[in-house]
């Protein structure tokens, strides 16, 4: 494993997926542990897709006291059932709630009948305590969350939001496997904005695979904008950054 430190996060270079996702699953199970050490329980933005099936899949082998650990996320579709195999409840509850049993999961209720509703239940969630841990992965277009180039905004006034999903996004699920086709990819989501992800104590980011290496390298070398906004990484303190050789291919140095 070779380590980029400089005044930006902390970047990890591992040799592959599964080994980005068992060093970020054990710096994860460290801040986590540490966090209910000192506040007696933590609170975790818990992210999906398949850069974090290894991270997953490693973290829940860690030596945790789940029964501390309340569970939160980052996106959810609008119109899709919690059981459809594309959503992200059905995603975290499989992988994760059903085989460590958190004390709690907040769910996003995208197909909730009042969305604005839905919105209003977790914007209150969010605020109720701080978030000790984001695991933030990035998107081929550099979205985070469902942050798209074009709806990032990092100095949004609300914590969640309904948005129009960019073609690439909804390409890269046809891609990773999600939908059979892009025309059953919904249209929209419902996201936790840019300073909702932010405000979390520290965020540990997977992020695997070549198809991300030109994401990776406009996040943590390019502008800082909205339109990497994968970039804003650069602007929170406490970053660990795991990639692999293959997303880590574009960096300069």
């Amino acid at each position: 494993m070779s380590i980029m430190q400089n005044k930006g996060p902390a970047v990890h270079i591992l040799a592959d997926q599964e080994s980005a996702g068992a060093a970020a699953a054990s710096a994860a199970a460290v801040h986590i542990r540490d966090a209910i050490a000192s506040r007696g329980h933590t609170r975790i933005l818990v992210a999906t897709g398949n850069s974090q099936l290894a991270l997953i899949e490693h973290l829940v082998q860690e030596p945790i006291d789940w029964g501390s650990v309340s569970v939160l996320h980052l996106d959810e579709y609008v119109g899709v059932p919690a059981d459809h195999p594309a959503s992200f409840r059905h995603w975290i509850k499989t992988r994760l709630a059903d085989k460590v049993r958190p004390s709690a999961v907040h769910y996003i209720e995208g197909d909730a009948a009042d969305l604005q509703a839905e919105m209003n239940r977790y914007t209150r969630l969010l605020s109720e305590d701080v978030v000790d841990l984001a695991f933030v992965g990035f998107g081929e277009n550099g979205h985070i969350a469902f942050n798209d180039p074009g709806v990032a905004d990092r100095n949004d006034l609300v914590a969640i939001k309904r948005v129009a999903l960019d073609l690439e996004s909804r390409k890269q699920q046809v891609g990773e496997g999600h939908f059979p086709d892009l025309a059953s990819v919904p249209a929209h989501a419902l996201t936790l904005t840019c300073p909702a992800l932010l405000a979390a104590r520290r965020w540990v980011c997977c992020v695997p695979e070549k198809r991300k290496a030109a994401a990776v390298a406009a996040a943590l070398e390019g502008p800082i904008s909205e339109e990497c906004p994968a970039s804003f990484c650069r602007l929170h303190p406490r970053i660990e950054i795991f990639l692999d050789q293959y997303s880590a291919s574009l960096l300069s140095r």
